[in-house]
């Protein structure tokens, strides 16, 4: 008969491992409690204005419109002033033109941005 226990205690690490991922993960996820809660859709945005921040890009209002294309340009636009209203952008006036608005980071924002650095930082390390 064949024992069994080298491959009950490989499920075991097995199990083990994946636990303290888990735990690592939640620890992780709770040093982010103290940015505003986004939905799925404010944080698709958030991104994608991070992104173009990060490339040393100026968003404009109509631009940042079209970079969910999965929602509608009104939708995009209400999450945008929700964004604004939770404290993460806010919307700035061109000097030549003030019909057009540019989407600037809050310092809120730049705090969530290097706290999600730190989190990627420190579970890059583990691995």
């Amino acid at each position: 008969m064949v024992s069994t226990e080298p491959a009950r205690r490989a499920a075991m690490l097995k199990t083990a491992g994946s636990a303290a991922t888990y735990l690592q993960f939640v620890r992780l996820a709770r040093a982010l409690r103290d940015i505003p809660l986004m939905d799925a859709m404010e944080e698709r945005i958030l991104n994608g204005l991070a992104a173009k921040w990060a490339a040393g890009e100026s968003v404009r209002v109509l631009e940042a419109m079209d970079l969910d294309v999965a929602s509608s340009p009104t939708t995009v636009h209400r999450r945008l002033r929700s964004l604004r209203e939770k404290g993460l952008v806010t919307f700035a006036d061109d000097h030549g033109d003030s019909r057009i608005k540019y989407i600037v980071p809050t310092a809120q924002a730049r705090a969530y941005f290097a706290k999600l650095r730190q989190v990627i930082d420190k579970v890059a390390r583990k691995k």
